[in-house]
């Protein structure tokens, strides 16, 4: 495949050495919602799932600083049980090969795990997430009533859910393809999680998140819902899931979680401080410039408008880009794959007009 500048292997950026944030996939200002608008079981709970990650942030700051090497060449798919605890990785319940468990969120973590390899593999000859085969650790029933799922910088974890609000987070594969994306971002551009560049960390997980669960139920561009964590809301919550990539804004508005605050056009980019800097709303912009793009390209989104994304992830990116620069870089890439002026680039080209995103006149 198509590959320049090389990756952030090669820039002496190796995810061993710098310690990764907790990347969770249900983001702090919906948890906030909850905590303030929630009765006082519910709040709670959020102000737990809240809390919790600045734990493993110290765990993970301590295993930063030993040798770990977890790189086997091959799909490899480990399943620990935390059994309600918080210590990791917990109890090793199922292996690669071993036969399925009589719990599902085992299955589901096993599966989805092995469906997302399968993606990198068989479509961008990826090896795992750091392209050397990295074995995919999970630990499923993390903590009590925990409500969601993170990329700690070395294996996934799984909450539970409450019950009430979120069921448990191994049902969505694109929840499991997006956490693992973020160990693919780790290893090649390494953007920084604050900002554009955070915004795009996250919007990128969503990207190949979605793209993992079309490719699973063979869905083409205009067939897919694009919604993230379809399956996480327990029934009653107004919501189809917590993002929507072809309308943000727009994925739910209820009573205890709020309304979806995702803009699609830079003018109502966020510019607060929260959520480092408003990382999973404002990656409703670039999230809503693929959809754009993957729709006007068509077919199987992961075969071309995914090939641009993801050769942009790889090759182009840094660890400051924007979303300007990511859009220089898409265009960009869109012409050398496809030739300029081709559809693919023009599709490129109208998604970021669109969303009100002038491409850099520079790379870097």
């Amino acid at each position: 495949m198509y590959r320049n500048r090389g990756s952030a292997k090669s820039k002496g950026c190796h995810p061993v050495n710098q310690i990764c944030p907790i990347c969770c996939v249900v983001p702090p200002h919906m948890l906030k919602e909850i905590a303030k608008r929630g009765n006082s079981q519910q709040s709670d709970w959020a102000f737990q799932s809240l809390t919790r990650s600045a734990r493993i942030r110290g765990q993970r700051d301590v295993l930063s600083l030993m040798p770990t090497v977890k790189s086997t060449g091959e799909k490899r798919r480990t399943i620990y049980d935390a059994k309600q605890g918080t210590d990791l990785p917990g109890k090793l319940v199922r292996g690669e090969g071993d036969p399925p468990s009589n719990d599902p969120a085992v299955n589901e973590a096993y599966d989805a795990a092995g469906a997302t390899y399968d993606f990198y593999k068989e479509v961008y000859k990826r090896n795992s997430v750091d392209d050397r085969g990295l074995r995919l650790d999970s630990t499923v029933h993390y903590s009590q009533s925990y409500d969601n799922a993170f990329w700690d910088g070395s294996q996934m974890v799984y909450g539970d859910g409450d019950g009430q609000i979120f069921t448990r987070f191994t049902k969505s594969i694109d929840v499991i393809g997006h956490e693992l994306t973020h160990g693919v971002t780790q290893y090649e551009a390494g953007l920084r999680y604050q900002n554009e560049p955070g915004a795009l960390n996250e919007s990128m997980s969503d990207v190949f998140g979605s793209l993992v669960k079309q490719r699973v139920l063979n869905q083409t561009a205009d067939q897919a819902d694009w919604i993230i964590g379809s399956d996480l809301f327990m029934p009653g919550i107004k919501g189809v899931g917590i993002r929507s990539m072809k309308a943000p804004g727009t994925a739910y508005d209820d009573p205890v979680l709020g309304k979806d605050p995702q803009p699609a056009h830079v003018k109502d980019l966020y510019k607060g401080l929260e959520d480092n800097g408003g990382v999973h709303i404002n990656s409703g912009i670039p999230n809503y410039a693929f959809y754009l793009a993957a729709v006007e390209i068509g077919g199987y989104a992961w075969e071309k408008a995914g090939k641009i994304w993801y050769i942009t992830l790889r090759d182009r990116l840094r660890s400051r880009s924007n979303f300007s620069k990511a859009a220089h870089h898409t265009i960009s890439v869109a012409g050398e794959l496809y030739g300029q002026g081709s559809k693919e680039q023009s599709a490129v080209r109208h998604a970021w007009k669109q969303v009100g995103v002038e491409p850099a006149l520079f790379g870097f």
